[in-house]
Parts: structure tokens; sequence; C-alpha cells
């Protein structure tokens, strides 16, 4: 593990309102109230679209603030490549082959003579015996608010939470501006944007929470397509210079918004005096789109199990808790948030309930560490490619092929179930898995690979091998 300090500048809607903080945690006073908890999940958010994760393009300065006071990780992951399996694995705290979600709609992606095989068959939701943290934290007490995105079953209201904004089974809203065709909310004017309302309602929930502890799932559709620009930020962008590929105006208007509603957040929690007591986690549900984004040094985007469609944003902020201004490298997942906040809350792990995470907690408050552990991702489906050839992932024809990776330590391997091809990076020297050391390093391959086989035989994970009579045979 290794931790290093950081040195942003408070700047942003966070440091206007830091000065009102006390910056030092009352123990006496609070340790026996329980915290309130702050997830932030944004779509589509690629691993370097925020200032705090480096770019000089998108403007990002409430959110990189917030880091700076907290931890970032620069090894997060998702748990899948794209956001309906990967939100189901992190509200239930499970591998995606213990509930059986594996991507958005259909697994038969693509067209039908391109694939070889015929893959696994998609569960769309969770299945309704699942319990997640939601219920958790409910059945401890916890007032509970989901806002934006659900994606993963019909009403969040039948997963613990008391109040929903906006969440059904939609995974992208239709239009950011009315009528949103696929979000279940009413505009106030002809050219409201969706974020902002989304937003004005989380505040309006906050200001009904009275002396008891709440959670809030803060999932905007954003920056999901489609790409629809804040007009009068447009400007700001238009003429700003490229940094690495990172050019597009209109998205870029998207991630600045974006901002700035959780600068509306941050604001609002310190006037209610809800800020001192309340945890909050952030990340990306997967990589970024690559047509509208770039991750540099990552490989591919979103839909990939390449780095860039799975490492993903993400920092801890909890005052006088978390060490401010460190940077952590070791590995986690958002498989980690159902433990991590059961510990938070003080409440024992349901009975019957299998967890694949560890909790984040020892870590964030430098009382100990995770545990090194590999990380699983399982894909027995087909996900056809946005960009063709420009897209950097093994063919121009799927992002996803069917098959299985695993990270272990510095080492990564992804084994692909038509062929069992195997391809073999070490993400200490090759982040951008440009050298294939399948072949160099027999040993390691045959390590990770007797890894991968054992977790995918504990967790029943299904290999696809009935070949599709549609196939037409290779790429040429």
């Amino acid at each position: 593990m290794k931790w290093y300090k950081i040195g942003f500048a408070a700047t942003g809607v966070f440091a206007s309102t830091c000065s009102l903080i006390s910056c030092q945690y009352n123990m006496d006073a609070e340790e026996k109230k329980l915290p309130n908890i702050v997830l932030i999940n944004i779509d589509d958010m690629g691993w370097r679209d925020v200032g705090f994760m480096g770019s000089e393009y998108y403007e990002t300065p409430n959110l990189d603030a917030l880091a700076a006071q907290g931890m970032i990780f620069t090894n997060a992951y998702a748990a899948a490549s794209n956001c309906a399996p990967s939100r189901a694995s992190m509200f239930t705290g499970q591998w995606n082959p213990r509930h059986g979600v594996y991507t958005v709609d259909s697994s038969e992606r693509g067209k039908s003579e391109d694939r070889r095989l015929i893959p696994t068959k998609n569960t769309l939701f969770l299945p309704e015996d699942q319990f997640v943290f939601s219920m958790a934290l409910k059945n401890a007490g916890y007032v509970t608010c989901h806002a934006g995105k659900w994606h993963v079953s019909e009403d969040p209201t039948d997963y613990g939470f008391d109040v929903n904004i906006g969440g059904w089974h939609s995974g992208n809203p239709g239009s950011y501006y009315p009528p949103y065709t696929l979000v279940p909310l009413e505009a106030p004017s002809d050219d409201y944007y969706l974020t902002d309302l989304i937003m004005d309602k989380t505040l309006e929930f906050l200001e009904t929470v009275k002396g008891q502890p709440f959670f809030l799932n803060y999932s905007p559709y954003a920056v999901h397509t489609p790409i629809q620009p804040v007009r009068d930020l447009l400007p700001k962008y238009e003429d700003k210079p490229s940094w690495k590929g990172q050019n597009h105006a209109e998205y870029a208007t998207m991630v600045d918004n974006l901002d700035t509603q959780i600068g509306r957040l941050i604001t609002k929690l310190n006037e209610t005096g809800k800020i001192d007591n309340t945890f909050i986690l952030f990340i990306s549900d997967n990589g970024g789109h690559l047509g509208y984004t770039t991750i540099p040094p990552l490989r591919s985007g979103k839909g990939s199990y390449y780095e860039g469609g799975i490492r993903v944003p993400m920092f801890a902020w909890w005052n006088g808790h978390i060490t401010e201004n460190t940077i952590s490298d070791v590995p986690v997942t958002m498989l980690d948030f159902f433990p991590t906040f059961l510990e938070l809350a003080g409440i024992e792990k349901p009975e019957g309930k299998r967890l694949d995470g560890q909790s984040l907690l020892p870590l964030l408050t430098g009382s100990g560490t995770v545990e090194e552990r590999p990380l699983f991702w399982h894909f027995p489906v087909y996900l056809q490619t946005y960009l063709g050839e420009r897209d950097p992932t093994q063919d121009p024809l799927f992002r996803t092929r069917p098959g299985s990776a695993v990270r272990f330590g510095d080492w990564k391997l992804i084994q692909y179930f038509e062929y069992n091809d195997m391809e073999l990076y070490n993400l200490e020297e090759d982040i951008g898995e440009m050298n294939n050391l399948a072949t160099v390093k027999p040993d390691k391959l045959k390590e990770l690979l007797g890894i991968l086989e054992s977790w995918r035989e504990e967790t029943g994970a299904p290999v696809p091998t009935e070949m599709n009579p549609d196939y037409k045979g290779d790429i040429k």
C-alpha cells in the first residue's frame, strides 16, 4: 500500500463553506451519533474526467476541493464496465454470477453472424429476494433517499428507499431538456435542465431530515448520453485548448454542471449543520464513453474490460476521520461499499448474506488496511463497439466478447472464451495494456488462470460453450 500527500488548492463552493466547518471532529459530542452517508455514483464518468485525476480540460472545482480534503483512490474499480451490472453488484455487494446481471438489456449485442458463441442469457433486474445495503440502512433507522438513475428494478422504494427522485428502470434520461422522456419527473419550465432539477429535489429532501441519520444515493443520469450541453456554459469550452484528446465542449458542460450541483449539495449540508457528521463517497459506475472523452493512458473505455472500461475516479471524505490530502493506490472495488456502510452504521452483517467485498473503513481512518485479494470481472456476453477501429479494444466489432478477467497485485489476466485467448499485463509497468505477456510469463499466467478458474467454480459463473449457428467466420 502506498499513500501520497496531495496539495490541491481549496477552490469552488466547498472552499467557501469549509471555513464555517470546525475541521476538528468533536468526538465527545458526536461519537454516539450514526454518520449520515452520501454516495455519489456518476454515470459514465471516465477515470480522467475530473480535475483531481489530472484533467486540464474539464473543470470540477467543487469535486477537486472535496477530494483534496479526503482520500483519493487511483486503483478504484467498478464492478462491471457498463451500468446495470455495475450497480447491481454495488448494491448487493456481490460478484455478478451471484445475481445474474451481466450487461444492459440483451446479451446478444451486435450482429448474430459475428458472434461465435451463444452468450449467457442476461438477467435484466435484481432478483426480488436480493437484500441490498439501502435496506440494511433503513432497518437501522436511516432515512433513505434515491435521487436520479436507478436502472436495476422498476422502483427503488422496493429496495429500502423512503424517497425516490426520478429513479426507475431506465438507464438513460431520453433528454436532459423537457420533456424528460424516460424520467418520471415534471419540469418547472420548458428549458429546465434535468441535472439541476434532480438536485433541487435532493436539497428539498435534506430540508425534511430532522434528528435522524440519512442515506442519500445521489446518482444523476449525467453524464450518460444523450450528450446535450448546458447552453450557457458552451462558450467556456468551445475555444478551450484540448488536453490529451479531451476537447468535446458539449460533454464538458455536462461535467461542469454536475460539479456545480455537487457544490450545491455540500453547501446545503453545511447550512443545515449536517456536514460534520456526514461520510461522502464518490465514484463512477464504469469507464468513460470514448465517443465523447478520452482516458489517457488507459486502454479503451465503457463496455470494455481493459482498464479504461473499469478503472474509475473515486474518493472518500469524512471530516476528522479521514486524513486529508492523501492518495491511496490500494486496489478497491465498489463491492467494498456494502461492508463499509455496515461498519459505519454499526450494523452486523445480515444473517445468510454473502458479501464479496471488504470494509474500507480501516484503510480510510488509518487503523488498518484492506487485505490483498484478487478482483474479478465476468462477462459471458457480447457488447458491440461504438467506434469500430477507433476503439482500442480486442477487435473492431465488439467492446466485449465473452470472457473473464482478474487483477491480483500488479498483474491482470483477461481470458476470452471463444478461442481461449489469454492476455496478461503488468499494470505497474504497462498501465495502458499494450504489452501482452501471456507467452512471456507462463508461470504468472498459470497462477492467475488458476485463481480465475477457482473463482468461477466457487461462484457458479457460467461459461458459454454452445456454438452459434448464425456465425459466419472470423474477421478478415
